[in-house]
């Protein structure tokens, strides 16, 4: 390989367009703005990319029969290459809240859901099921499993994005999850190493701050990351995160070498491909300019560049970086010989184009579909439940109301969460109906919520969505429907840290998770058809006082009765 050629291998980039030759013109338009090409057939053969990252925002994964066009064309451009050289083709495709294909691929609650679910069993044939539907759509890698101890309540990006607050429990799923992909022959990615489970600020648009000691690190962070690398997980993807107490330097994680190279690869062992998270998030760039920041990437231990903000900039900053020697071409030929490494043990030289066949077979297939069901419904948690309440099939004989908060989804949902939990109900033989709120509902969308449940409901679901203690106006709007004497139940469609805020109610439930497949799991839970079988995998702390637990990890009820 060139010079050229070894450095382009590094990165791994965004595109605009559906198709990977003929894009549509605003999608051309967009390329030629943001990297002055038309497609990305052009794009690998400029820089000689060694991946493509896929979003739904770049309008990439319109339905799997063009997301698996796309991606043998991309294949195509790679092995059209002087040196031919198959392409990763990457998504971030964790399932629950971070997902970027949606219906009629297969979906699961997400990462909490499976914590809550407990099953390593059910953990690794998730991650089968949806590794195979991305091979079938000609997808190759994931950037899964999230290997971060959700530790803090108040992490505002990580979340139910983990299977917990249990190093132990994480450790187990996430290294299920990593064996399920690897056996639907996709590359796995372990992430955020050093761990981003504590943090208060996203690093999309900050530069968070981890206090952990070196014991703590050792004994809550590094835990699933060690059984990631035991797993033989395939890659691992660098935080954009501060840790004081393990490099002094003030230097992010993505760019230390006391922690890449210090800790991964001499503390865990790790001689895998150690990729990082995308350079154009905010945390990696508030201390260094985009030229220098890839180098200094490869400088502490990484392998791969994920998305950088100016590729021209970042490409032409590396090669430079070789030829005046700061970086040596030993050093280079290192990355490349991991990355050329990963691609011949995970079969991409040999793997042929996928078909139209084989996505109608695979993606989004009945088994696919039940599994799904299953395995998102055990992972349903009651958290209160007064007597005679559940299963709302005791009200039949009136309506159930549906109200609450309604976040975006990806494409291909049934519609709303509120507008999915209620024709679930519906199906299960409940009259149901219906009326969004939103996650900040103003006094006129509360006074229709108070009148449709005067107007002869038998109960009202409130679908919660992040509630704190600013958030009024969910608060307000359980509170007011309590208020009316109808049996209110909640329903934390995110996080399960709601039920800390609200006022008591009849019943409440958490489910990690809004997408079609957690309101379905709920709507059977709540009409008595499934019974609750969720443990909560984090702390619930009380209001106001973080140190004061309110449910502790593994709780749980059974019956609502």
């Amino acid at each position: 390989m060139t010079l050229e050629e070894k450095v382009g291998q590094l990165f791994v980039m965004r595109v605009f367009g559906a198709s990977a030759t003929e894009p549509d013109p605003a999608d051309v338009a967009a390329n030629q703005a943001d990297m002055g090409v038309d497609s990305a057939a052009e794009l690998i053969a400029r820089y000689h990319l060694g991946g493509i990252v896929y979003f739904a925002w770049a309008h990439n994964t319109r339905d799997p029969h063009q997301i698996a066009e796309l991606s043998n064309g991309i294949q195509r451009a790679g092995l059209a290459a002087a040196t031919p050289v198959p392409l990763l083709v990457a998504i971030d495709q964790e399932q629950g809240a971070v997902e970027r294909i949606g219906a009629p691929a297969t979906r699961f609650g997400g990462a909490m859901a499976l914590g809550a679910n407990g099953s390593p069993d059910d953990a690794f044939t998730a991650a089968r099921i949806v590794g195979a539907e991305l091979a079938a759509m000609g997808v190759n890698q994931t950037y899964a499993p999230v290997c971060d101890v959700n530790v803090n309540p108040a992490n505002p990006v990580i979340g139910v994005r983990s299977f917990g607050a249990d190093p132990d429990r994480v450790a187990a799923l996430a290294a299920a999850q990593i064996r399920g992909y690897q056996a639907a022959g996709i590359v796995t990615a372990a992430k955020h190493f050093p761990g981003h489970g504590d943090t208060v600020a996203d690093s999309h648009v900050a530069l968070p701050v981890i206090t952990h000691s070196p014991d703590r690190w050792e004994s809550v962070d590094a835990t699933p990351f060690r059984a990631a690398v035991a797993a033989g997980v395939d890659s691992v993807m660098t935080a954009h995160i501060l840790v004081p107490e393990l490099d002094g330097s003030d230097d992010p994680a993505t760019l230390s070498r006391p922690v890449l190279t210090g800790l991964l690869r001499e503390r865990l062992g790790y001689d895998g491909v150690v990729v990082t998270d995308a350079l154009n998030m905010r945390g990696v760039r508030e201390k260094y300019g985009d030229d220098r920041v890839p180098v200094l990437a490869l400088r502490a231990g990484a392998d791969q560049l994920l998305d950088p903000p100016d590729l021209e900039v970042a490409y032409r900053s590396v090669l430079a970086a070789v030829r005046s020697g700061e970086l040596t071409e030993e050093r280079l030929d290192e990355s490349v010989a991991r990355l050329l490494t990963l691609k011949v043990r995970r079969g991409l030289f040999d793997r042929p184009p996928t078909t139209r066949e084989r996505v109608d077979e695979v993606v989004g297939s009945r088994p696919h579909q039940q599994a799904a069901d299953a395995i998102t419904e055990r992972g349903v948690t009651l958290l209160a439940a007064d007597a005679g309440v559940l299963p709302l099939t005791r009200h039949a004989d009136r309506e159930v109301l549906v109200v609450g908060a309604d976040p975006a989804a990806p494409s291909g949902t049934g519609g709303p969460p509120t507008a999915v939990l209620a024709r679930a109900l519906s199906e299960l033989g409940l009259s149901a109906r219906a009326l969004s709120t939103g996650g900040a509902p103003t006094g006129d969308r509360i006074d229709a919520a108070v009148a449709a449940a005067r107007d002869g409901a038998g109960a009202v679901v409130v679908a919660t969505y992040n509630v704190t203690a600013d958030g009024t106006g969910q608060i307000a709007l359980v509170e007011a429907l309590v208020a009316t004497g109808v049996p209110v139940v909640t329903v934390a469609i995110r996080n399960p840290y709601d039920i800390a805020f609200l006022p008591p109610v009849a019943a409440s439930l958490a489910t990690y998770g809004w997408t079609d497949v957690s309101m379905r799991a709920a709507a059977r839970v709540l009409a008595g058809v499934a019974s609750p079988a969720g443990r909560l995998p984090v702390a619930v702390p009380r209001a106001g006082d973080p140190d004061d637990v309110l449910l502790p990890v593994g709780f749980g009820l059974t019956a609502g009765a």
